[in-house]
């Protein structure tokens, strides 16, 4: 049929369905029905007709769809569906037609070129989609509004991949619709986008990307639908994937394809040269190919960051956070492709300006707090949805969005920042950065201040262990710490402590990572800084919020971090400083005497610092011992640092829990520096072992003496051992540390060991834990020192020997009198101290290790010892005529039997029997006898005899063994005569 044929067929059907259409509009009935029936008779009719002729459809389109678009403007809701249903059909028939490419209107004359067809093409696209534009954009009704957004939406969903020049049409359509206010119509508005975004940017000619991209942001921009807003976002996301990814390039055999089908199309039309259509339409494919070369990716990129720019400035909090979040993603997935020009517009037009926004708003929001939405009406009231507290007010949404910046700034610095130092005024934009930072420090909530530092912490941590991150970076970090720590105690409150833990974790946690780029200077500040936020803390009882007997929050975490600063190898010569730097939060750090100080020089090889000590005497005799611990009990500090730092300690909490670091710091430390400071240490140790006394139930006195008793086991007497004539630490630094530690066992032992408390002070069970310690003491003094070979003087052993003897005779000096109310635990500890004087006198021949100062040492207990038995019989036998009939006190039975029990087990080395005080022709006969291994008794032998007549039978038995021994001694055994 003719196209004038089939054209006046179209108008006869449309003039019977205008007639019935007019009819129907005058009233109701079977006369109405049958008048509908017959437009639907028409529709079904013209669009048959339609589909019958899609090679010819221009010519016959506009006449068609006009009719539909005069229904669909029809009151009739039947009539208006009708319309739309028509109009769904006619379009997705003519663009989903597989003659489409057909669809060119033909004239007699076949010598149109190819150009003219894509031009009739790009009209009957246009044409087709056009009624949707009009009907959306005339119609007062809402569903005729709605109904053609879902016929675009079918259309997309099933021809979208095969349209090429009506996009710039469903574009507008779709942007118009976004600033909607029904929300009904921006809803299917966005479905149409998201086909087009998510499934259709390959079909799409690149020239119009950028038009996606704005129509994209719009949605995100409306304030109809939050979700939609949300979503839009993910699809700028979507949007940039495939712009970096090359705007999908299409693989070679497809391309060949295409081609082909549009020379079998051109052929078909006007019978060209095959060879130069094929170069003309490689042209033309080139036009509309989805190629890179054809689009600056760099200007989609920048519509994109520039829209998420816009929308992280959103009023609503959910749609500015996910901008935000999506933003540093995308720099962050694809950061690695972008070239320096387009890093350096993001960082100066997007980032950092992104960050500028957001902080002036978090700092000039409201404070008032919200009320949620009215939910309804309970007992006359209103009912609100109730808001979280960390929500509930303008300003705190605004710092949730700035720590979103800060978080995101930190992945870009972990990941890129190698890079990023290489683009021009890098160091300009650091500096901007610390700038943010120091303010969110000073002036932002907890979680932004928490955020600054963590965004300058990531950076850190990250690159200094890999040598990429420059000194001038780093003392820029340090920088912002220090002045805060210097400026925080004009801030208050729990956020300010919780801020100054998270920045002292981060000083330590970056000299982890950096300390090869530490210099001296550098590690001292560093010290300077922590020992700032100490000194802060202790004097301006900056910890509201600790607990009455509890270290505060900020010093725990100082307790944290000194670990971590134990200075690396090339910074030996610090150890004395860190050190020191601890010491001075002791009890009793004085000033050391000049003498001492010319000693330690004779140690250090490297840079000196004057000793903080002090020298303890004490002498020999008991009275001038008690007045020396009387001296010595009450620390009296003299230094500024030391008395700042125990102010508003109570019960020298700090020292406490520092003791612990600090030995196992000291034990950590290069031999040379270990040896400097040791004395300092041992005397730090032994005055807060003398805080005892006033705070017996106060931890500090117990953990010195485990700090004590461990550098004792684990260092000092083990390495004194190797001090040969060779050793690099010299004689007097040797001695000063024997002197240190003769004074603290003089001074402890003597005056805070084995003493009477009062009375219900101390739970049983601390008790027995402290006189465990007691004893554990004496046993390091005796087992781990006196009996290994130490390089201790004579008169350090002479005075440690001195002070077992002072105290194993507390219980033989008392009275009968007194000594009956003496604890059962201060005998016990005397007992202990005699049992060790009698195990440094005693010798087995299975013992390998007799060296000279064992022999010493034995020599000189043995002196100590006999005079000290000799004291305890002599007592017992003077006590038992002073009771008369009365029984002994236990105590004094307990002490003579034990003795006499020891006195048996004793066998003493050649060595030490020299020294005793034998007559030379008695010991000439020893000499020549058997093997004379326990000659002491000889000394005793007067004592023992006045023994025989006591009237305890344990104490006569005991005796009578001994004389036998005595007997055996001299080789009088008893002679058998036969009788």
């Amino acid at each position: 049929m003719h196209i004038s044929a089939v054209k006046s067929l179209l108008s006869a059907l449309c003039q019977l369905s205008h007639q019935c259409m007019l009819d129907t509009s005058s009233g109701f009935g079977p006369s109405t029905s049958q008048k509908i029936g017959s437009i639907s008779f028409s529709v079904e009719r013209m669009i048959s007709i339609l589909v019958n002729n899609l090679h010819r459809v221009l010519p016959l389109w506009d006449q068609v769809v006009g009719h539909f678009l005069e229904l669909a403007d029809n009151s009739n809701q039947h009539l208006r569906n009708m319309a739309l249903d028509a109009l769904d059909q006619s379009i997705c028939a003519v663009l989903g037609s597989e003659n489409e490419d057909h669809a060119l209107s033909r004239s007699d004359d076949n010598s149109q070129d190819l150009e003219s067809n894509e031009t009739e093409l790009r009209l009957l696209e246009s044409a087709v989609i056009s009624p949707l534009r009009v009907l959306y954009s005339s119609s007062q009704s809402i569903d005729v509004r709605a109904g053609s957004l879902k016929i675009l939406l079918h259309v997309l969903e099933r021809c979208g991949e095969k349209l090429r020049y009506c996009w710039p049409d469903i574009l507008e359509l779709l942007r118009s619709v976004a600033d909607a206010s029904e929300k009904d119509l921006v809803t299917l508005g966005f479905q149409s986008l998201r086909v087009i975004m998510n499934d259709g940017l390959s079909s799409i000619p690149p020239d119009y990307l950028n038009v996606c991209i704005d129509v994209t942001g719009a949605y995100g921009a409306q304030k109809t639908e939050l979700n939609i807003s949300l979503t839009a976002i993910g699809l700028l996301w979507t949007t940039t994937d495939f712009i970096v990814k090359g705007l999908s390039h299409e693989s070679a055999e497809e391309k060949e394809t295409e081609i082909m089908e549009v020379i079998s199309v051109s052929n078909k039309m006007d019978g060209q040269n095959g060879e130069e259509q094929t170069d003309n339409i490689s042209v033309d494919m080139n036009s509309h190919s989805p190629s890179a070369n054809m689009v600056d990716r760099d200007k989609l990129i920048v519509s994109v960051f520039s829209l998420l720019q816009k929308l992280g400035a959103d009023e609503r909090p959910e749609v500015r956070n996910s901008a935000i979040r999506t933003l540093f993603q995308i720099l962050g997935g694809h950061g690695q492709k972008l070239s320096e020009s387009m890093w350096e517009d993001c960082l100066w037009n997007y980032v950092f300006p992104t960050l500028d926004r957001v902080s002036h708003m978090a700092a000039t929001s409201s404070k008032d707090e919200w009320q949620g939405k009215e939910l309804g009406i309970r007992g006359g009231k209103a009912v609100h949805m109730l808001i979280h507290h960390s929500r509930n007010t303008a300003q705190k949404q605004w710092d949730e969005t700035l720590v979103l910046v800060f978080g995101g700034i930190a992945r870009l610095l972990r990941s890129f920042f190698p890079f990023l130092r290489s683009l021009n005024n890098f160091w300009s934009g650091w500096e901007s950065l610390l700038l943010f930072v120091k303010n969110s420090i000073f002036n932002g909530s907890k979680e932004v201040s928490l955020a600054a530092i963590n965004c300058l912490q990531t950076t850190v941590l990250g690159h200094c262990s890999k040598g990429n991150f420059p000194t001038p970076y780093l003392v820029s970090v340090l920088d912002v710490y220090e002045v805060f720590l210097q400026k925080s105690p004009n801030y208050n409150g729990s956020t300010t402590i919780k801020v100054k833990q998270e920045v002292l974790l981060g000083l330590g946690e970056l000299y982890v990572q950096a300390q090869r780029m530490f210099d001296d200077q550098m590690y001292k500040r560093l010290l300077a800084i922590i020992g700032l936020a100490i000194k802060q803390t202790v004097t301006k009882s900056d910890n509201c919020e600790a607990e009455p007997g509890h270290v505060p929050h900020l010093l725990r975490t100082v307790l944290e971090v000194l670990p971590m600063l134990r200075p690396a190898e090339h910074l030996s010569s610090m150890w004395l400083i860190l050190l020191r730097e601890l010491l001075q939060y002791l009890p009793g750090q004085d000033s050391p005497p000049q003498g001492e100080e010319e000693e330690a020089g004779e140690v250090s090889t490297s840079d000196h610092i004057p000793d903080v000590n002090v020298k303890m005497k004490c002498e020999t005799s008991n009275d001038t011992a008690s007045a020396s611990v009387q001296k010595a009990e009450l620390p009296s500090p003299t230094s500024s640092s030391a008395q700042e730092a125990t102010v508003n300690i109570p019960s020298y909490l700090l020292a406490e829990k520092l003791i612990p670091v600090l030995v196992d710091l000291i034990l950590q430390a290069p031999a040379v520096e270990k040896y400097i400071i040791f004395p300092e240490v041992i005397h730090s140790l032994g005055r807060s072992m003398t805080t005892r006394r006033d705070n017996p139930d106060d931890s500090l006195w117990r953990l010195a003496v485990k700090g004590f008793n461990r550098m004792l086991v684990g260092d000092i007497s083990e390495t004194t051992v190797d001090s040969g004539p060779d050793s690099k630490f010299s004689k007097p630094a040797r001695l000063r540390i024997w002197k240190k530690v003769a004074d603290v066992y003089e001074i402890f032992l003597v005056g805070y060991c084995g003493r009477a408390l009062p009375s219900n002070s101390l739970s049983p069970a601390t008790l027995k834990d402290d006189e465990s310690l007691e004893m554990t003491i004496v046993d390091i003094l005796g087992e781990h020192i006196l009996k290994s070979p130490i390089d201790a003087p004579i008169e350090i052993l002479q005075r440690l020997v001195s002070t077992l003897d002072r105290c194993a005779s507390r219980t033989c000096s008392l009275p009968v009198e007194t000594v009956e109310l003496m604890p059962l635990h201060c005998s016990r500890f005397s007992l202990k101290c005699l049992q060790t004087l009698f195990s440094l006198s005693s010798f087995s021949d299975e013992e390998g290790n007799w060296s000279l100062t064992r022999s010493e040492v034995s020599k000189l207990v043995i002196m100590v010892l006999m005079m000290r038995c000799e004291c305890i019989l002599n007592r017992f036998l003077a006590d038992e005529k002073d009771v008369g009939d009365r029984p002994l006190p236990t105590v004094r039975l307990e002490e003579v039997i034990f003795v006499l029990q020891e006195l048996a087990r004793l066998v003493i080395h050649s060595d030490t029997a020299s020294v005793l005080p034998l007559n030379p022709h008695l010991r000439s006969t020893l000499a020549e006898g058997s093997s004379g291994k326990q000659p002491h008794l000889l000394v005793l032998f007067p004592s023992l005899s006045e023994l025989v007549v006591s009237r305890e039978g344990r104490v006569r038995e005991l005796v009578k063994d001994l004389l036998k021994l005595i007997a055996n001694e001299l080789t009088l055994e008893k002679v058998s005569t036969g009788c």
